[in-house]
C-alpha cells in the first residue's frame, strides 16, 4: 500500500521513509494538507498529517471521497482535525498519545533559560564584538518558585529539572501527580500559581476548557518580573493580552515555542514575505521574548517514537485492531476523545 504523508520535515522524512521501509511505500510532501492540497491525496487510503496541517470537515470530505480511510496524525496534539466530522464520514483518525517527555521539558527549561540570562542579546553583542554587560543582568533560579501547569509526563520532567535546580515548586492540575509531590510540590488554585510564581510554565493540552489560559486576568495576577513559558499549545495564551502586558514593561521574559495563530506560518519560509500578523509582528520585536517554530518535541529520541507509533497506528488499522492511539475507530468516536 502507498501512504501519502503531508508537512514532512526535511530531517523526518529519511526516518519515516525508512520506518515504513519493507512494508508501505510512503510518499513525503513538505507542503502542508489544507483545501488546496487535499486533492493531492486522492486514491490514498492513508493520510499521514502533521499538527499544523488543516483538518476541518471541508479538508476531511475531500479525503473521504478521494479514497482515504485513515487520517495518522503525527502528534500528540489533535486540536486541528475536526474528530466528529471525520467520525461521520467512517474515517479513522489516529495520533501518537505519547513520545518522549524529556525532548519538550528540556526544551522549555531552555527558553526559560535564554530570557532568564538575555542569552539571545548577549549574542547578538558578541557577534558584533561588543563585550558590555550592560543590561544583560538575570537572576539565580535557585531559590525561586516555578509554577508547572499541567502535571503530567512533561510537566513532571520540567519539575524534576526545578527541582534540581533547587526551586519551590507550584503545581495546578485536574488530577494531583504523586511523583510531583514527592518532589515536594504543592498543588493551588490556579490564581495563586500565577501570583506566586517566578516561573510559569505551561504543559496542558489546547480544549475549550483551556483555551487563554493565560489570559489578561492571569497576567495581571502574576509578578512583574516573572518569566512566562509556553512549550504546548499556542492558544493557551491570549497573545494579544500579553503584548499589552509587556508593553505595559511586564514579565522579565517570555519564551514561546508555539503561537495561537501559527498555522500557516511555523515550519515555512516566510522570510521574503510581508507578514500581515500584527500581533506576532508586535511580539517579535520585544527583546525579552523569544519565539521558536515548535521544536521542542524535534530529537531524533522524540521524533523516533513518534514515526515508530504512527507505523503501528497504520498496521493497527490494516489488520482492524484498536489502541488507545485511536482518537476515531471507523466512525466511531469514543467519548474520551469527545
Amino acid at each position: 500500500m502507498e501512504i501519502v504523508a503531508f508537512g514532512v520535515q526535511a530531517d523526518e522524512r529519511p526516518l519515516l521513509e525508512q520506518a515504513f521501509a519493507g512494508r508501505h511505500q510512503v510518499r513525503c510532501l513538505d507542503v502542508f494538507l489544507n483545501r488546496d492540497t487535499a486533492p493531492i491525496a486522492h486514491g490514498y487510503e492513508v493520510v499521514s498529517t502533521s499538527v499544523n496541517d488543516d483538518l476541518r470537515a471541508e479538508v476531511l470530505q475531500t479525503l473521504a471521497a478521494g479514497g482515504t480511510k485513515m487520517v495518522a496524525q503525527r502528534s500528540t496534539g489533535f486540536n486541528n482535525i475536526d474528530l466528529e466530522a471525520a467520525a461521520d464520514l467512517l474515517l479513522t483518525v489516529g495520533r501518537v498519545s505519547a513520545y518522549s517527555p524529556y525532548a519538550v521539558a528540556e526544551f522549555a527549561w531552555l527558553l526559560a533559560l535564554a530570557v532568564n540570562r538575555r542569552l539571545i542579546p548577549a549574542t547578538h553583542r558578541t557577534r558584533n564584538f561588543d563585550f558590555r554587560l550592560d543590561g544583560l543582568m538575570g537572576r539565580d533560579l535557585h531559590g525561586r518558585t516555578a509554577g508547572v501547569l499541567g502535571t503530567g509526563r512533561i510537566g513532571t520532567a520540567f519539575a524534576r529539572i526545578a527541582h534540581g535546580f533547587g526551586m519551590r515548586l507550584l503545581g495546578w492540575d485536574l488530577a494531583e501527580n504523586p511523583e510531583c509531590r514527592a518532589l515536594g510540590m504543592h498543588y493551588v488554585p490556579r490564581e495563586r500559581l500565577f501570583a506566586e510564581a517566578d516561573l510559569v510554565t505551561l504543559h496542558v493540552p489546547l480544549t475549550d476548557d483551556t483555551r487563554h489560559l493565560v489570559d489578561a486576568a492571569a497576567l495581571a495576577a502574576m509578578k512583574d518580573d516573572a518569566i512566562l513559558v509556553n512549550s504546548s499549545r499556542g492558544g493557551l495564551i491570549d497573545t494579544a493580552a500579553l503584548v499589552e502586558t509587556l508593553k505595559a514593561r511586564r514579565l522579565t521574559g517570555v519564551g514561546l515555542d508555539v503561537y495561537e495563530e501559527e498555522a500557516g506560518l511555523f515550519f515555512r519560509d516566510k522570510s521574503l514575505d510581508v507578514i500581515g500578523d500584527d500581533v506576532l509582528a508586535r511580539l517579535m520585536t520585544f527583546a525579552n521574548v523569544l519565539v521558536t517554530s515548535h521544536q521542542a518535541y524535534f530529537t531524533e529520541e522524540a521524533v523516533g517514537q513518534i514515526i515508530a507509533t504512527t507505523v503501528a497506528n497504520v498496521e493497527d488499522h490494516l489488520a482492524g485492531r484498536t489502541s488507545e492511539n485511536l482518537l476515531v475507530r471507523r466512525g466511531q468516536l469514543p467519548a474520551a476523545a469527545r
